[in-house]
């Protein structure tokens, strides 16, 4: 099979290799009804079976605390709870004792009708979490056969693995050092592909639709993950094209590497602070590889999910605390937790809602349930002893809003000093701007916090009313529309009238062209990804702040998106 295939980039880079296509045996499973006198041995079986699909997770959760670090282990013990779940027993024994389903089946059927319910739901994230409960249900399955999984242990070289889905049990038992690339039909950004694959810094594209197909194994691969290309069996001079790509792309991180101790400082001495996203404590490391001089956002929701409980207040304590240690006296901006829109709880009663994005979620549901913001304040407050820590606070939209927060927040301190327990009495707070109504009012809401971080993901989309995870209207979501950016200059200028600062902790702060534009309009703060703190430094010490001023003056006065991008992009051409 020769051909190009094209998907969703996930993680960035090109890979060159063999491909590898991991597909489990198949399990042929009897429509015959058991007799009555074996309906207590398929009991049994799935009893068996059961016992061992949790032997098997244990290890699992073991050999992915080793490997990939104790945050992305824990979704294994969500897992266990789930397998050990009394509802998905008692429908299995239902339909054994009831329709004289063998055991295999009656788990088959159980799995997919939790799966169905899961994909019909509108949340993306939530929809996503579904190829969780098919890993679960296809380890029930497998031990219940007694039949072994494939597994990306038994890969002996380098090789590209395609896969229908890559589950946390399938990524927890590889063996880095022989991936060079990921490529799955399904998933989107926040699959769990997509987010093991980016940690790693491994290339991934997702979403291909059917491939796995149109590919042996052994097959020549080229993976593009920048461009979300693959070509299969790929021509000599496809091979040598790509490889002078892949050279010309690590003589550009040594170059990048060489400013990881410079200062992101402009030519004529304008300097911005460079920090990293994260949404665990694993992430620090890396973060500190690629040069950050802070953590810009902390995300603090991934602590929540993927969990059969709600963190206690030691659970937070200790993962903020190790994130403010490692980073040695640097900032770390934490954001309370920012659960609801395209993120959901199994464990929270969040009632359906048309428009979720617009409903319960984020600083709102926390000002409704202030036991939940109490314990992470506490937890946040504790750790502030341990290192340079800020509060950042989402989906602010009013001044009464900061008020209603700062005062549960004096109210944490007190109890703190009541308990003895030291804390930073000077604790700096902050606020994401990411509505309209927060842009629109920054002179006001600047005079209630110590600074502001722009979140230009939700900012664009309800600026310009554009889903952002709708394929239809995709085209529609430009960051770089003239309404969007006259609303970051005027925060950034709402802050700096009031002698205080504005970061970026949207995906546009890791955007080259948008880096010029950014800069000029006076952004303190960029935070971002961490493998894209380079490239942003690079533009940055390239460039005079004069210039870069006179830029932006002239790309507001623009009328649309495609001019703008015009600009940028002329200008950019200098810079490489």
């Amino acid at each position: 099979m020769f051909g190009k295939f094209k998907g969703i980039s996930a993680s960035q880079g090109i890979a060159i290799g063999r491909a590898f296509i991991l597909k489990h045996e198949k399990i042929c499973i009897s429509d015959e009804v058991i007799s009555e006198i074996n309906i207590g041995k398929e009991i049994e079986r799935f009893y068996k079976g059961r016992e061992r699909a949790e032997f098997q997770l244990q290890e699992l959760r073991q050999k992915a605390e080793i490997s990939l670090g104790k945050n992305n282990a824990e979704i294994f013990e969500g897992h266990i709870e789930i397998l050990l779940d009394n509802s998905i027993e008692d429908d299995v024994k239902s339909l054994i004792e009831n329709r004289r389903f063998s055991a295999e089946k009656a788990i088959k059927q159980v799995i997919n009708e939790n799966v169905t319910v899961m994909e019909d739901l509108d949340n993306p994230y939530m929809r996503e979490r579904a190829a969780d409960i098919k890993d679960i249900g296809q380890r029930l399955l497998y031990a219940t056969a007694n039949v072994e999984l494939t597994s990306l242990a038994d890969l002996n070289e380098k090789m590209v693995v395609f896969a229908a889905d890559l589950t946390p049990s399938d990524t927890a038992q590889m063996d880095k050092s022989k991936i060079l690339g990921f490529i799955t039909e399904t998933g989107g950004v926040t699959s769990h592909v997509a987010i093991m694959a980016q940690s790693m810094e491994i290339p991934a594209v997702v979403g291909t639709g059917r491939i796995v197909d149109q590919v042996k194994n052994s097959d020549m691969v080229i993976l593009d993950a920048s461009m979300g290309e693959i070509i299969i069996n790929p021509t000599d001079e496809q091979i040598t094209e790509y490889k002078d790509k892949m050279h010309l792309l690590e003589l550009s991180l040594l170059e990048l590497a060489k400013l990881k101790n410079l200062p992101a400082e402009t030519i004529d001495g304008r300097r911005v602070e460079l920090c990293a996203n994260i949404g665990s404590d694993q992430e620090v490391d890396n973060a500190l590889k690629h040069g950050a001089e802070g953590i810009g956002l902390y995300r603090t929701e991934f602590l929540f999910m993927d969990k059969p409980q709600m963190p206690t207040e030691e659970e937070q304590f200790r993962a903020y605390r190790k994130v403010a240690e490692e980073m040695t006296g640097k900032a770390v901006i934490i954001r309370t937790m920012d659960i609801g829109g395209d993120k959901d709880l199994s464990y929270l009663k969040i009632p359906f809602e048309q428009n979720p994005f617009l409903g319960w979620r984020a600083i709102r549901m926390c000002l409704d349930s202030p036991d939940i913001l109490y314990v992470q304040l506490r937890a946040i407050l504790r750790a502030s002893h341990y290192g340079k820590i800020r509060i950042m606070y989402p989906m602010i939209i009013s001044v009464s809003e900061i008020r209603a927060l700062n005062e549960i927040l004096n109210n944490v301190k007190q109890t703190l000093r009541d308990d003895g327990i030291p804390f930073d009495e000077n604790i700096a707070t902050g606020i994401m701007i990411e509505t309209p109504a927060s842009a629109i009012i920054a002179k006001q809401l600047i005079k209630e916090v110590d600074f502001f971080s722009i979140g230009t993901n939700d900012l664009t989309q309800y600026t310009l009313a554009v889903d952002r995870g709708n394929e239809r209207i995709a085209k529609l979501y430009q960051p770089f529309h003239p309404a969007v950016l006259s609303l970051i200059s005027q925060v950034i200028q709402a802050s700096h009238e009031a002698g205080k600062w504005t970061g970026m902790c949207g995906e546009l702060a890791g955007n080259e062209q948008a880096a010029l534009l950014l800069a000029g309009m006076g952004l303190d703060e960029f935070s971002m990804t961490p493998s894209s703190i380079g490239k942003i430094k690079k533009i940055i010490r390239m460039s005079r702040y004069s210039d870069l001023t006179a830029l932006s003056e002239k790309v507001l006065d623009l009328s649309n998106s495609e001019e703008v991008i015009a600009v940028l992009n002329d200008v950019l051409k200098k810079y490489r």
